[in-house]
């Protein structure tokens, strides 16, 4: 093995580290949040825990990614993990629910870089052909964080103590940036650059408004006036953002990067997509325990087979990228996930367990099949200098459509609704699925055609 390869295998480790940091980090925190709030009290800023450090990914995303590209992956990736690793440290050391809710805002804004520079990196450092075998270990990263995070999080709880949750973090983080910096050459032009500080505050200020907004409506389960009022701000300040960024010299979202139909179909359906996954996987569980009346466990072991197939079909995806069109693997993929998707309309109280580890395990099939390919065709289809804010784009469309998805699903449903009438309003919600994969389907059908080499930009 020479030198060269030593070193890949070496930034594959260190970005690993980082995926699995963020991967974990929201299942091992909900299952500590029961012990947490029994000793930190403030039970109503429960959700907050989770919401706002989410929102601040959210946020955060395209910001890390654009900033990379002016500044380098490196340094970003450094200030990044950095910002995940201190507030890490201040949640573990957290007095009171109030200083656990800022310091999971500082934390989250820390993972925005950890979220996209990972898959940014790749696309600069591997060939074509090797960027979606690389997209199947991140893959496998997220599937056994999903198993492996409620595991720990309740050793962590039961035998040492919350604040150790986050304490973890530190050596992994430290250890990834060590590997990072000791693997990764990159040769950054030395010049002053002029950050887009107008574009990146109306950015942050729309979308935090449009989130909250979101997060409000689904507890609410109404339309207020100050939700509405929120909105109205969050579309009065999308509408000035893209005007800001219409006109920035360099502009945290280039709008040029929408003339590349890759770009635009991708960003789209990804979209469409994280819609879907969020409500999956939010709302099998829901049926396991609602309407079948079966365990917390037991929900948990019906969506264990999509943690398998969905690395196992990103491989695959990316050995038949190179062969066929991306529109052609990513409709099947679709395809697959739609046929995921009226499987769970067929579900009744009488549907057993591995009949639904079945319909989990085909959705994690087209998932991985459709998102592998699209991200590769982000990644792939725009040179390094535009790279990190194309990859920042792509990742705050998924997370948008998960947002929006998690927030109109709920309007179906309500806490107090069991039996019967949460069978009716899941199967509305699970139809609406299907509705909208048939929409994703369409979407990338205008990539036919379209052939993964063609996608080999440096």
């Amino acid at each position: 093995m020479n030198s060269e390869e030593t070193k890949q295998k070496t930034l594959v480790f260190a970005l690993l580290i980082a995926t699995f940091l963020t991967a974990i980090e929201g299942t091992i925190v909900s299952t500590a949040m029961p012990k947490i709030v029994e000793d930190l009290g403030g039970s109503e800023l429960y959700t907050w825990v989770i919401s706002v450090y989410l929102l601040a990914i959210v946020v955060s995303t395209p910001v890390f990614g654009k900033l990379a590209d002016l500044y380098g992956r490196k340094i970003m990736f450094t200030i990044g993990v950095s910002i995940f690793l201190a507030g890490s440290m201040l949640s573990g050391l957290s007095q009171s629910m109030e200083q656990l809710v800022l310091f999971r805002l500082i934390q989250g804004i820390g993972a925005g870089a950890l979220t996209t520079l990972p898959f940014t990196i790749i696309g600069d450092v591997f060939t074509f052909e090797l960027r979606a075998k690389m997209q199947g270990w991140m893959s496998s990263v997220w599937g056994i964080a999903g198993i492996a995070g409620p595991l720990a999080g309740g050793f962590i709880v039961d035998t040492i103590s919350w604040h150790w949750i986050f304490y973890m973090n530190l050596p992994f983080g430290i250890i990834s940036l060590f590997l990072l910096w000791a693997s990764l050459k990159e040769n950054v032009e030395k010049k002053k650059h002029k950050i887009d500080y107008a574009g990146i505050f109306t950015f942050a200020v729309s979308i935090t408004a449009f989130l909250y907004a979101l997060t409000l409506l689904k507890e609410q389960n109404q339309m207020t006036s100050g939700i509405l009022s929120l909105m109205i701000l969050a579309v009065i300040g999308i509408g000035l953002f893209l005007w800001i960024e219409s006109k920035a010299k360099e502009p945290m979202l280039p709008l040029s990067l929408f003339k590349n139909r890759f770009i635009t179909i991708s960003t789209i359906a990804g979209f469409l997509l994280g819609f879907i996954l969020v409500t999956v996987t939010f709302y099998i569980p829901l049926w396991v325990q609602g309407v079948t009346g079966l365990n917390a466990t037991l929900s948990g072991v019906t969506m264990l087979p999509m943690s398998i197939t969905w690395p196992v079909a990103a491989v695959l995806s990316g050995k038949l990228l190179a062969k066929t069109s991306i529109g052609r693997i990513t409709i099947v993929g679709i395809t697959v996930i739609a046929a995921g998707c009226i499987g769970l309309v067929s579900f009744n109280e009488n549907t057993t367990v591995p009949l639904m580890m079945a319909v989990t395990a085909i959705i994690g099939f087209g998932f991985g099949l459709s998102l592998t390919a699209f991200t590769v065709a982000v990644q792939s289809a725009v040179e390094w200098k535009v790279r990190g804010a194309a990859m920042g784009t792509f990742n705050l469309m998924r997370n948008l459509g998960q947002s929006i998805g998690i927030a109109v699903s709920g309007l179906w449903l309500s806490d107090q609704l069991r039996g019967y009438a949460l069978e009716i309003s899941l199967h509305t919600v699970f139809t609406i699925l299907v509705v909208l994969a048939v929409c994703a389907a369409a979407v990338a059908g205008m990539l036919l055609g379209e052939k993964g080499k063609q996608l080999s930009v440096s």
